[in-house]
C-alpha cells in the first residue's frame, strides 16, 4: 500500500471518532502534558498530519492553545483556557472530588461557592440536598442549585464575565463579607511550589480571599493538574484551608506542608463518580 493510500485508510478509520471529540482529546493531552508535535499526535490518533493540523488550527483559532514550530503547546503563563473547555479537562476527577465533597456537607448547611469548574461540579453533586443556604458569585453554581426548591440562593451582583459565568469585578467586592457560613467551597488557578494559591486576576484573588475569610471551614477543591500549573496573581496559601480535596497525591513537599499545618488531605479514588462510596469519616460532620 503506498503512502497516499495509507493516509486515506487511516483517516477513514478515524472518521469513526467525531472530529470534535478528537479536538477535545488533543486539548486534554496538551494541557496535561505540554507541547505535542504534529507527528506525535498523528501517530497517537491514527490519522494523517493534515488532519491533525486542521485540529490544531481549530484549537488555536479558539484561543485554547498556541502554535509552536512543528506542533501545539499550552497558552503562555497568565492566560487561562476558556470555561467550556475547562469543563471537559479532568472531568472524571472533578466529579469524583465533587462526590466526596458532597458527602462532607450535611443537610441544612450554609455554604459559599467560588468560581471555577470544580466548584460547579460540587454544586451539581449537591443539587438534591435539603435545606442548603448558598451564597455564590458563580452563576453556573446558581443555575445547578436553582432547580432545587429546598435550596436558598443568594448571588453576587455586578458585571458578569459572560464566558465564565461569574461575577468578580469591583461591584461584587465585599459580597462574601456580608455573611458567615459553615463551609466555603472554592478552587484556584494553580498552586505554586511554595504552596501559594494562584489565580489569573486580582479580582479573582480578592473574591476568593473574602470567601475564605468568612466561613468556618474552607474546602479547597482541585484536580492534580493545578499542582503543576502557573498563574500570575498570588493570594492565600494552601495551609490556610481546612481540607484539600484532590484526585492524586500532591508533590511530597506540599503534603508535608499540609501535614505540619494540620490540614486534612482527601485524595479521592479515581472511580466513576456514580460508583464512589461515601467516606465514613465525613458522616454528620461540618
Amino acid at each position: 500500500m503506498n503512502t497516499n493510500m495509507l493516509i486515506r485508510a487511516n483517516d477513514a478509520l478515524a472518521a469513526a471518532v467525531p472530529a470534535e471529540d478528537r479536538v477535545r482529546a488533543i486539548l486534554v493531552i496538551v494541557v496535561e502534558q505540554g507541547f505535542q508535535s504534529i507527528d506525535t499526535l498523528a501517530g497517537r490518533f491514527g490519522v494523517s498530519t493534515q488532519t491533525i493540523r486542521r485540529d490544531v488550527n481549530a484549537l488555536c483559532d479558539r484561543g485554547l492553545c498556541r502554535r509552536r514550530h512543528g506542533g501545539i503547546d499550552v497558552l503562555p503563563d497568565g492566560e487561562n483556557v476558556d470555561y467550556p473547555s475547562r469543563r471537559i479537562l479532568n472531568r472524571e476527577a472533578k466529579r469524583c472530588i465533587a462526590r466526596c465533597v458532597a458527602e462532607a456537607v450535611p443537610d441544612g448547611a450554609s455554604l459559599f461557592f467560588g468560581i471555577g469548574t470544580t466548584p460547579e461540579e460540587c454544586a451539581q453533586a449537591l443539587r438534591d440536598r435539603k435545606g442548603l443556604r448558598v451564597m455564590t458569585n458563580n452563576l453556573n453554581v446558581a443555575v445547578a442549585l436553582s432547580r432545587n426548591p429546598a435550596c436558598e440562593l443568594t448571588i453576587a451582583g455586578g458585571r458578569l464575565r459572560n464566558l465564565d459565568g461569574d461575577v468578580v469585578a469591583g461591584e461584587a467586592h465585599g459580597f462574601f463579607s456580608r455573611f458567615s457560613v459553615d463551609i466555603g467551597i472554592y478552587g484556584v488557578g494553580g498552586v505554586a511550589e511554595d504552596g501559594s494559591l494562584l489565580d489569573f486576576s486580582h479580582d479573582e484573588v480578592r473574591m476568593r480571599s473574602d470567601l475564605a475569610s468568612h466561613c468556618r471551614k474552607r474546602f479547597l477543591v482541585l484536580d492534580h493538574s493545578k499542582f503543576s500549573r502557573s498563574a500570575t496573581v498570588r493570594g492565600g496559601h494552601i495551609t490556610e484551608t481546612s481540607r484539600v480535596f484532590t484526585d492524586q497525591p500532591p508533590p511530597p513537599h506540599i503534603m508535608a506542608m499540609l501535614n505540619e499545618a494540620g490540614v486534612k488531605l482527601v485524595v479521592v479514588p479515581r472511580l466513576q463518580a456514580s460508583s464512589l462510596p461515601p467516606p465514613p469519616f465525613f458522616e454528620g460532620e461540618i
